[in-house]
């Protein structure tokens, strides 16, 4: 027996019965309610999985009660039964959400498949729904930790932008700071899937290609087109397309985007059908457009219209606060990845993370803890695990984990000599004997180049 519960709704004895009668052969457990009004007081109660009613009773009709339901969020399956059919009803059910539109008068096997039909697509509905919640959960804003009031702003505007599938987003930032993270945020806690999100980066494919790679083409539309494709924009429908580096998109191909969001159709390439657009738009840079505009190097009116929703995500060295947040969330990750214990990181460690500015921002710093947690075995990470890559104004010393920073006309080998000396030392505690060890030379040596440094400053 199955346990998937039906609703028949019908003031009719009679019908009520033949209809409970198929039903229950099938293998349902089957309700009856003789008017609209008592069904909605059975749903406050129980939950069914398909419901059934005639279209015309007393008080509330069939259509009537269909769109009581939809209108307080009930998606149940709904199928429509009418004495007397018509194609204007027919419409007036489908578009007010019915499932399907049946007359009585049709033969039993019809409405059979059509049970069959409704109670299959309510399971798969229902498997999109949980996924979909799963999704939400896992791409949620609340997954991505902040400490930082200027990144906890960024995040309350992206969340309120989910609601409004059809509003085009552009979300600026430094590289690696987290703007295709934020995207698919949107995208999901949007009820995408993972199917319909869908990513093109405009400085990655060549200028000759993105075009096809966007619209897609038919078979022979230009020399080596041997097949059709699909381009991104079919993929993305009913999701979300994200433009990454928008800024690097050549401006022929600004033009021809620009009529796509205006127009919201589109033509694959060598072909003369019109095809529909149906996809949010999210816009990705690092750059700054307002810059390329005025050195004409991106369209005005396509900055305008990717313009309309901006979210500006804060570098890394504006948001210190954040980093040991992502050092609690990126450790235990890799512990698991490797299958090793990982016990910590040392203040020393700490210290020198929060000394550096990140310039490659959380994909650097990713980067570095995990190159980090794989040199250390069952130990602290301390500054000697730690490789922080150079800025054109900072020499990392790998070795005492310390940062060394000169202006230009400081800039020179005596400089480092001394600085290297100087911060050796204080991450030694002074202890010159320690300091000498971690630079590989002995006591002597050190006193030595200590004091030819001090003579020429």
């Amino acid at each position: 027996m199955s346990n998937e519960r039906i609703l028949v709704v019908e003031d009719s004895d009679s019908c009520a019965r033949m209809l409970k009668d198929i039903m229950g052969g099938m293998g349902y457990e089957v309700s009856v309610a003789e008017s609209a009004e008592e069904a909605i007081k059975l749903l406050d109660d129980e939950d069914f999985e398909l419901i059934v009613s005639d279209l015309v009773m007393p008080g509330m009709d069939g259509i009537g009660f269909l769109r009581f339901l939809r209108g307080r969020g009930d998606n149940t399956p709904f199928i429509i039964l009418t004495a007397q059919g018509g194609i204007d009803t027919a419409v007036t059910a489908m578009k007010s959400g019915a499932f399907d539109y049946l007359e009585k008068t049709s033969p039993q096997y019809e409405l059979t498949m059509v049970i069959k039909r409704a109670l299959d697509y309510g399971c798969l509905a229902r498997e999109n729904s949980g996924f979909r919640k799963h999704l939400a959960s896992k791409y949620s804003f609340q997954t991505i930790t902040t400490q930082s009031p200027r990144m906890r702003q960024a995040l309350v505007l992206a969340e309120r932008v989910t609601a409004l599938p059809q509003t085009t987003v552009l979300i600026l930032g430094e590289s690696g700071v987290g703007k295709e993270v934020l995207a698919r945020a949107v995208h999901f806690v949007s009820g995408g899937l993972p199917s319909n999100f869908v990513g093109v980066n405009c400085a990655s494919v060549p200028d000759t290609l993105l075009e096809s790679e966007l619209f897609g083409h038919v078979k022979g539309a230009f020399t080596g087109a041997d097949r059709d494709r699909v381009g991104k924009f079919s993929l993305a429908s009913g999701g979300t397309l994200l433009f990454d580096e928008i800024g690097d998109m050549p401006l022929p191909l600004q033009a021809k985007l620009l009529r796509v969001l205006e127009e919201r159709t589109y033509y694959k390439i060598g072909s003369d059908r019109e095809l529909p657009v149906n996809f949010r738009v999210i816009a990705a840079t690092h750059r700054d457009l307002k810059e390329l505009v005025r050195r004409e190097k991106f369209r005005e009116d396509l900055f305008h219209r990717l313009n309309v929703f901006p979210i500006v995500i804060p570098p890394l060295r504006e948001r210190k606060e954040d980093i040991m947040l992502f050092v609690d969330y990126f450790l235990p990750i890799f512990r698991h990845h490797l299958g090793k214990p990982l016990p910590g990181i040392s203040h020393k460690a700490i210290e020198a993370l929060m000394a550096y500015d990140w310039p490659g921002n959380v994909r650097e710093l990713r980067n570095c803890l995990e190159r980090a947690a794989i040199l250390v075995n069952d130990e602290l990470i301390r500054p000697e695990h730690l490789v922080i890559n150079r800025n054109p104004d900072a020499l990392s010393v790998c070795g005492a984990g310390i940062q060394l920073k000169f202006d230009d006309g400081n800039f020179s080998l005596d400089a480092v000599v001394n600085s290297v000396l100087e911060e050796t030392l204080k991450c030694c505690g002074g202890n010159k004997t320690l300091a000498a060890q971690r630079l590989k030379i002995n006591r002597k040596m050190f006193n030595r180049k200590k004091l030819s440094a001090a003579e020429k400053e």
